[in-house]
């Protein structure tokens, strides 16, 4: 395991910066379950972060709030669990530090035109033809 978690090719955190708790997980499990400490929950303090730039460090903040946590107690090793925390981890930072392309928008189709004109006149054309019957026998 290397000492740096690769977020983007130019951003990596220090894995010294990343805060580690362990603790016993819940659920079933019998004796294993009640004397080990297999969830694993790691945690980035954004504002303390020393590898992180002003601009990466804003986009975070306001993704991802000032405190990025991840908790996992899928396995039942420790050292599974551990690395998929790194995983979900650098998968969440990848997503909060990701550039959101602009929607541009489009025209619409004359094909779409004419079908909503159509079903407009077909809608018309069913209540019109509503209304009391009248007797002229």
């Amino acid at each position: 395991m290397t000492d740096q978690l690769q977020i983007t090719r130019g951003c990596s955190v220090p894995l010294d910066e990343l805060e580690w708790r362990f603790s016993r997980s819940g659920g079933p499990g019998g004796q294993h379950v009640n004397k080990t400490e297999t969830r694993v929950e790691v945690r980035l303090d954004v504002d303390a972060a020393t590898c992180l730039g002003p601009r990466q460090r804003q986009r975070i903040e306001e993704r991802l709030g000032s405190v990025v946590r991840v908790t996992v107690s899928d396995t039942r090793s420790q050292a599974r669990n551990r690395e998929l925390a790194l995983e979900r981890l650098q998968e969440k930072l990848r997503r909060a530090l990701a550039n959101e392309k602009k929607r541009a928008p489009t025209k619409r189709t004359r094909a779409s035109k004419e079908r909503r004109l159509a079903d407009k006149r077909r809608r018309s054309d069913v209540k019109r033809t509503r209304g009391p019957v009248r007797g002229d026998d």
